[in-house]
């Protein structure tokens, strides 16, 4: 399998996986902590004390994040200029339509003027070829798995904005079709399945993490603490109530990401 295909494929995975984590947190609001159907598969960045200069630094980055998301508004012109959307097909509150070039940039150097992802959320309207439309909300940084709080913290201050890192995927057996969504899931983001030894153990096939840390910033949003949200105060992200039962493909085959 070619590496675009397993990348693809991790997508999937990852939308199917986070509709049943985002019910959860939905449920769970009121309680700081994670719940216990996805402690094991989320990883957030505590926040911070403030540090002098924090918050301006947050700032210039929020600048510079909508000047260049500007340029979007259309989504048509993202997709002309090599932007790919994230599992279209996949109910979701908002898309991803990253650009693979800049993912594999971010994983060397941070820069304000390029981010990984656009985010948008799909409209009502449709366009004239039937297709449904999509308003720009903001943009997705992303930094390497492997970063320590420091780096994040040198990236985007985390008296400001939390990372979170997706964790511990066990992919089902091969020939077994599994609902990842189901409230009683043993694979996927929702799964009970959290460590390798239990995977393997369950016929499984684990992934310590998928892809890198990233955080959200809505710079368009003119409630300054809705600029930099994360978790259940991330109104466009992290509050997908509703999503139809959907399945693993069982049989996949995995490639280098």
């Amino acid at each position: 399998m070619s590496s675009t295909t397993a990348r693809s494929l991790m997508y999937c995975i990852l939308a199917l996986g986070m509709a049943g984590m985002f019910l959860t947190l939905h449920a769970a609001k009121a309680d700081a902590t994670l719940p216990d159907d996805m402690a094991g598969h989320m990883t957030m960045t505590k926040l911070r004390p403030a540090q002098p200069g924090d918050q301006e630094r947050a700032d210039a980055i929020a600048v510079a994040a909508r000047k260049f998301a500007e340029r979007y508004v259309d989504y048509k012109k993202a997709l002309a200029e090599g932007y790919t959307i994230f599992a279209p097909e996949v109910p979701q509150h908002v898309y991803h339509f990253t650009l693979d070039a800049a993912a594999i940039a971010n994983e060397f150097k941070f820069d304000p003027n390029r981010p990984t992802s656009l985010l948008y959320e799909k409209t009502a309207n449709k366009d004239a070829d039937g297709k449904p439309g999509y308003k720009l909300v903001g943009v997705m940084y992303t930094a390497p798995y492997r970063s320590s709080e420091e780096a994040l913290d040198e990236r985007v201050p985390l008296s400001v904005a939390q990372w979170h890192l997706h964790t511990n995927l066990c992919l089902p057996p091969r020939g077994e079709q599994v609902d990842v969504t189901a409230a009683d899931a043993k694979f996927g983001l929702r799964g009970a399945i959290t460590t390798a030894e239990a995977c393997r153990a369950a016929g499984g096939r684990f992934m310590p993490h998928l892809f890198g840390w990233m955080v959200h910033v809505y710079p368009f949003e003119t409630d300054k603490a809705k600029v930099w949200a994360a978790g259940m105060d991330d109104d466009h992200g992290m509050q997908h109530d509703a999503m139809p039962g959907m399945k693993m493909d069982p049989n996949m085959q995995m490639g280098p990401m």
